[in-house]
């Protein structure tokens, strides 16, 4: 009899490595693993990923690259949106998961498979994530997702590979790693507390650098064109350049605790140098170029954006509409921003801009008013302050802060 087929989404780390070897042992499915990459991965490591999938025993592997998708329809809008979860987390893992979840949608179909896999446990987001995409873009495909139906720990995944005779080196997989374009997630044993960080050493990236560097970053129309003057025709390369100058001072550290989509509050590390570089960056080069209003109104919606990312409704129909609010606010978003890298940590220093409205023709913050003369302000404070005279008489003053409120 002919094995049914499952296309596994698979890492090669322990969780779907797991996955290998149960699906094909205790279910008896033919194995077809696939790894999505959105660019977190050199060619090296995905020889190493496929090598390993053909050592447990898997039928075929694909590596489906989705890096350049994943950076036109997410990543650019994430940095047009200044998206950062809670004020800390870039979205690393959340925002790309849709994007490996429509790869293996199409692998899947591409093969005739009955089955989707994938190794998200049944605490997380991912399960969400993966879930959600496959049911509404593939409702005829079954899903199987052991490690979350067995309820098993990392341990106990271990225990039974060994026993299957799998080697590897298991201290190293200790924490789970996430490598993406847009940063890379570590989960440990420390994530799971409230009290406790990660180690030093369980971050992917070393310091490696101490002394200061000043890097300039030129943005047109809110995205990267060049480095230190060096034109990128592709922003995807230019990420990369900034990771590789950022990750040497260990820069983009941090922990993230956040609400899951399941309700239950939650820790991951993360380590996203370029990410966060750009996006601060950008953000200073939008302080200077546009409008009090269009950077009220990014705000709100790159907020509903950031979250919607977060809880898996990227195909919601409103993203598309906000997208294109984000992409329209961008079009002065351009000029260079001068950045000074330190150990762990970076300085915006400031702007070069074409369209900076800081202009010094109206008036100079603090020392010289040019556009305006001291009764026009006298004339404003007095219309500002109308509608807080009229509800302070009519109220006998109540807006008195010294008054006692009992």
């Amino acid at each position: 009899m002919m094995k049914e087929k499952v296309v596994l989404a698979y890492s090669g780390g322990l969780d779907t490595s797991f996955c290998v070897k149960y699906l094909s042992e205790e279910k008896g499915l033919e194995i077809y693993s696939a790894i999505a990459n959105t660019g977190g991965f050199s060619e090296v490591e995905l020889s190493d990923i496929q090598t390993k999938a053909y050592e447990l025993g898997v039928q075929q592997h694909a590596t489906l690259d989705v890096t350049e998708n994943y950076y036109r329809r997410c990543i650019r809008y994430m940095i047009y949106g200044n998206v950062l979860k809670n004020n800390t987390y870039p979205l690393s893992v959340s925002s790309e998961r849709i994007f490996q979840a429509l790869a293996i949608v199409d692998y899947a179909r591409e093969i005739g498979a009955k089955y989707i896999a994938h190794g998200s446990t049944g605490a997380g987001n991912d399960q969400i994530r993966f879930d959600l995409t496959f049911q509404v873009l593939a409702p005829d495909i079954e899903i199987i997702a052991p490690i979350r139906d067995l309820k098993l720990s990392r341990e106990a995944e271990i225990d039974y590979l060994k026993e299957r005779g799998v080697v590897r080196d298991w201290s190293k997989m200790e924490y789970s790693i996430n490598k993406g374009l847009w940063g890379t997630s570590v989960g440990g044993k420390e994530t799971l507390t409230s009290n406790q960080t990660l180690p030093e050493e369980a971050y992917p990236s070393q310091l490696q650098k101490e002394e200061e560097q000043t890097v300039v970053l030129e943005f047109a129309k809110g995205e990267i064109k060049s480095i230190d003057g060096e034109v990128f025709a592709n922003p995807i390369d230019a990420i990369k350049k900034i990771e590789s100058l950022g990750a040497p001072y260990a820069i983009g550290r941090d922990m993230h605790v956040g609400d899951t989509i399941i309700g239950i509050k939650g820790r991951v590390g993360f380590e996203a140098a370029a990410p966060l570089l750009i996006i601060k960056a950008h953000h200073v080069l939008e302080k200077h170029v546009l409008t009090k209003w269009q950077i009220h109104w990014k705000e709100q919606l790159a907020n509903w954006y950031g979250m919607f990312l977060h809880e898996s409704q990227y195909l919601e129909p409103v993203m598309r509409d906000i997208e294109k609010f984000l992409e329209s606010s961008q079009q002065n978003v351009t000029g260079k921003v001068i950045i000074k890298l330190k150990p762990y940590r970076f300085e915006v220093v400031g702007i070069e801009s074409d369209h900076d409205l800081m202009s010094s023709t109206f008036g100079e913050y603090g020392e010289m008013n040019k556009a305006w003369t001291a009764q026009d302000v006298e004339g404003f404070t007095t219309i500002l302050a109308t509608p807080l005279k009229i509800y302070n008489a009519v109220n006998k003053g109540q807006l008195d802060i010294n008054k006692s409120n009992d």
